[in-house]
């Protein structure tokens, strides 16, 4: 089904439609990865997609708390509540 990777065509690193699956691992890797940079002193682009319409019922509170509970830095947290601020959405 949808849910069970059952090909190539879904890497390792997707976390979208897989079963019991969440997005705390890929906010501990993109921490690691943002860290790295930072202690590189290299550039570093970052691009969430779809995030809005994975969280669409759940209050913005609630994210950010679960991100608080499972550890994620203060960083982190302020990005995405930064990216909760003033949502608008445009359909064209």
């Amino acid at each position: 089904g949808l849910f069970q990777p059952r090909n190539s065509v879904i890497r390792p690193g997707q976390q979208g439609f897989i079963y019991a699956s969440g997005c705390a691992k890929n906010i501990k890797l993109l921490q690691l990865v943002v860290k790295n940079t930072k202690q590189e002193h290299k550039q570093l682009g970052v691009v969430f997609v779809d995030i809005t319409k994975a969280f669409d019922t759940v209050s913005h509170q609630h994210i950010l708390a679960g991100l608080v509970q499972r550890g994620v830095g203060p960083h982190m947290i302020q990005l995405v509540r930064e990216m909760y601020k003033n949502i608008k959405m445009y359909i064209s």
